[in-house]
């Protein structure tokens, strides 16, 4: 598996409008893309000399294809309909590997 983590730092004076955005658009549209099997989103406890609010939502694939494909098809388009929130955020972007994965056993 593949996690696709957005890191992304929104103004607090649109940070309310963006989280639902995001809660109510954004994330279910790249569920849709049928490229990604779940998507978390956390708040990234920290306090920015910048200001904002910072936020990691990562998007998990079953395969680097999956990824590849989510690149070539939709990035450029979804990407795009941020737009509204231009100059109100920055976006840092990091792929990861899983290697392995533990749970607790209950």
């Amino acid at each position: 598996m593949y996690i696709y983590n957005v890191t992304i730092n929104i103004a607090e004076d649109v940070h309310d409008k963006w989280v639902k955005w995001m809660k109510e658009t954004h994330i279910p549209e790249m569920l849709n893309t049928g490229k990604f099997i779940k998507a978390l989103m956390s708040r990234v406890m920290v306090e920015e000399e910048m200001g904002g609010i910072t936020y990691a939502i990562q998007y998990t694939a079953k395969n680097k294809t999956d990824l590849e494909n989510y690149y070539k098809e939709d990035a450029e388009a979804l990407r795009a309909k941020s737009a509204i929130f231009e100059g109100k955020f920055v976006a840092f972007r990091t792929e990861l590997e899983v290697i392995s994965q533990h749970e607790e056993n209950t």
